[in-house]
């Protein structure tokens, strides 16, 4: 059987004891019902992972001892999607869950002009990135940053190439991740961005791009630029 995976943000050096925190632990020794000698995997979600194996249990805790560590390069492309927040919460921590499963580096929840603003939790998001994180048995953990208003992100330095998905009537490049290390996308609000603030984008160096022939929901639009940046093969054209 396949050893169970978990993130504990922890320091992950070879005959290490660490212990993992209570909801963790809890997890280990109540639901899988782990006990001593039972071997875990264990990732602190910044390329470490570790075969480990536990020591001691009790009711709400456990320690485990730190075994062989395996170091994983980071992801071959570093990709930042900077998306509306939503109306529907559900329809955003879906869209978290699935592009940290498909391996994106960065999420910026962005405040657009059309946005509907809702309570933004970062701890419940947080939850479910390492969730993400654990079921596709990753090493690196995707970020998410604080709700960021659309000017303030357009006056930061992003990596690589830049692009901003739109349905504005205009020229646009049809969208792959071929040949690039690193790349942002821009996904605008339900109503789409203004064209005030595309205008605002592409005087900084973001390229407008195409997603398809049909018009996305802002969740699916995240999850399609995300699938196209990692996975694409042919060149921009």
């Amino acid at each position: 059987m396949e050893a169970p995976y978990f993130f504990v943000d922890a320091i992950l050096e070879y005959g290490a004891v660490i212990t993992p925190p209570e909801d963790t632990a809890r997890h280990m020794v109540q639901v899988l019902r782990m006990r001593e000698g039972e071997q875990l995997i264990i990732t602190n979600g910044q390329g470490r992972s570790a075969l480990c194996t536990i020591q001691s249990t009790s009711k709400k805790s456990c320690t485990v001892t730190v075994g062989q560590v395996t170091v994983t390069p980071d992801r071959n492309r570093n990709i930042t999607i900077a998306i509306s927040q939503l109306k529907n919460a559900n329809r955003f921590e879906w869209f978290l869950e699935k592009v940290a499963e498909l391996g994106v580096s960065r999420i910026v929840p962005l405040q657009c002009a059309r946005t509907e603003k809702q309570y933004f939790r970062k701890d419940r998001a947080q939850n479910i990135l390492v969730s993400a994180l654990q079921q596709s048995q990753q090493a690196w953990l995707t970020e998410i940053t604080e709700p960021t208003p659309f000017d303030d992100f357009l006056q930061q330095s992003v990596s690589g190439s830049a692009f901003i998905a739109h349905c504005e009537p205009s020229e646009k490049q049809v969208l792959t991740g071929a040949g690039l290390a690193a790349a942002t996308i821009l996904i605008g609000p339900e109503g789409d961005f203004t064209p005030l603030e595309i205008d605002a984008a592409v005087q900084k160096g973001f390229i407008p791009v195409s997603l398809g022939d049909t018009r996305l929901r802002t969740e699916t639009a995240g999850i399609v630029a995300a699938v196209k940046l990692i996975d694409g093969k042919p060149n921009i054209q």
